[in-house]
């Protein structure tokens, strides 16, 4: 019964392994190589599929939690997972201890999330979705770590005459994104380290809807109360902090099934089995088995550090002239990317994971700042514009914030609209030609008339045609004028078809 335990913990830590190294790629992947391969490691979250109406998914999760318990949590979620490799940093042996479960946390937040789902708060939504939690962890510390680490290949590779790698600008989308994710994760480390998963059975939301489940599993890990000689190894070794030896009790509401305790019984005193079995009375045997080594995770590894942002260096021109940094416009209504459909449906769906935002190829996406759309993504067009060709954003989403999109219907869909800023516009300001806006928008929409309507040589100016502009930005990112474009897009809260 030992090996058939050990056994079953090392295809519960490799099943896990597995899944968090693919979710991880995904997010650092900045190629747009992988996600259509990897998408569906996010697609069958539970929260992101709550929000999509990912019916398949959630009754999945559900009847595999009602057959396994938990198993979820320990095995899906990354940011359980990475819970478990931060706990193992404490190389204390015996480190837990049992306590009781904290009723009037664990339930306040999961009333005040279920609020904030019905209400459309995406902001609060964002702060306890595990999912996104580890995401914005992953989008914000690590990836620049790990595109930084391509641009020095990319280095010295084209040293070599080798393009086997190309650079990719490290900067920062939004402030307010990068302190949470670093308060989260510093959070997660110290309960981590000393209290194992006591984020995940007292905080988090996903962690208790299956909680309602799992007391009710078919399988469950319990006493064999003639063998148990009440050493209180299985405590001690519990990250959930879920065995009561005293009362040889397993809170299954708690526990994620990771194994600890059953590879850790020296009597073959817990076993995972029905929870309808009763073990038949056996003979006290003083003597104890071989205690089997505990198998470690093998094959993954987490990088840890701080983030160091610099301001960017003033660029020249010709090593004379200071060009004066693009900033973003105050826009009345905020962009939201094709295929969100509204903002309202951005608002109501969107969970801030920050995975289109990690995968956005042309930097248009960006968190938000807005405190009712905290960590959502917007868009803005200083790095580049939303190239009509490009669907990326819509073909990962697992939360149906961004419905899937194909380019046609991309091309034909207008977000916002162009507006003109004579104030900032070089040909009414200094009275010279330019006419980036023309020649640049894809759609045609712009076309460039004199500033005095009865003076055919007075400068040309740009006239924007609504019904063929589909705010996709392309004008207000050439547009020469500094800091501030003089062309720029305003957002529609509903979009449609043009």
């Amino acid at each position: 019964m030992q090996r058939s335990h050990s056994f079953l913990r090392r295809v519960r830590t490799i099943a896990a392994c597995i899944l968090f190294t693919l979710i991880t790629l995904l997010f650092l992947d900045f190629t747009g190589t992988l996600h259509h391969h990897l998408r569906w490691v996010a697609q069958i979250q539970f929260l992101p599929a709550v929000m999509a109406l990912n019916v398949g998914v959630m009754v999945g999760i559900v009847v595999l939690t009602l057959i396994c318990g938990r198993i979820y949590c320990s095995v899906i979620c990354p940011l359980g997972v990475m819970q478990d490799l931060l706990a193992r940093l404490n190389r204390k042996k015996n480190k837990f201890r049992y306590h009781g479960e904290i009723k009037w946390l664990r339930y306040l937040m999961w009333v005040l999330f279920v609020i904030a789902i019905i209400a459309g708060m995406g902001s609060f939504v964002a702060l306890l979705a595990p999912y996104s939690a580890y995401g914005r962890i992953v989008q914000t510390i690590l990836q620049p770590i790990y595109i930084g680490i391509n641009n020095g290949l990319a280095a010295i590779a084209s040293h070599y005459g080798s393009y086997a790698f190309y650079s990719r600008e490290v900067w920062l989308r939004s402030l307010p994104t990068l302190l949470i994710a670093v308060c989260t994760f510093v959070g997660l480390l110290m309960t981590a380290f000393s209290r194992g998963r006591l984020y995940c059975n007292s905080i988090c939301p996903v962690g208790t809807t299956l909680s309602f489940f799992s007391r009710f599993s078919f399988l469950q890990i319990q006493f064999d109360k003639d063998k148990c000689r009440q050493c209180g190894k299985c405590k001690k070794n519990c990250k959930a902090e879920c065995i009561d030896v005293k009362h040889m009790t397993v809170d299954a509401s708690r526990c994620v099934v990771c194994g600890n305790c059953l590879e850790q019984c020296a009597f073959d005193a817990l076993h995972y089995e029905s929870r309808l079995h009763r073990p038949k009375a056996h003979p006290k045997d003083t003597t104890p088995t071989d205690e089997s080594r505990r198998a470690f995770l093998t094959g993954s590894a987490i990088a840890l550090g701080t983030l160091a942002t610099a301001e960017a260096q003033n660029r020249v021109d010709g090593g004379l002239a200071v060009i004066e940094q693009k900033q973003a416009p105050h826009r009345l209504t905020p962009l939201t990317p094709p295929g969100s459909l509204s903002a309202k449906n951005m608002q109501q769906r969107c969970t801030g994971c920050q995975l289109c935002v990690s995968e956005c190829p042309n930097d248009v996406l960006r968190p938000s700042t807005d405190l009712f759309h905290l960590m959502q993504p917007t868009m803005s067009f200083e790095r580049g514009y939303c190239r009509p060709e490009c669907t990326r954003c819509a073909s990962v989403c697992p939360a149906g914030a961004i419905q899937p999109i194909t380019k046609e219907e991309k091309a034909g869909t207008q977000i916002g609209h162009a507006v003109w800023a004579p104030w900032n516009c070089l040909p009414a300001t200094d009275g010279t030609s330019c006419g980036n806006c023309q020649r640049h928008c894809p759609t045609g929409a712009i076309q460039m008339v004199p500033l005095k309507a009865n003076d055919p040589q007075s400068p040309l100016v740009p006239a924007v045609n609504t019904e063929k502009c589909i705010g996709c930005g392309s004008c207000e990112y050439h547009c020469p004028s500094r800091p501030y474009p003089a062309i720029y897009v305003e957002g529609n809260e509903v979009h449609h078809l043009i």
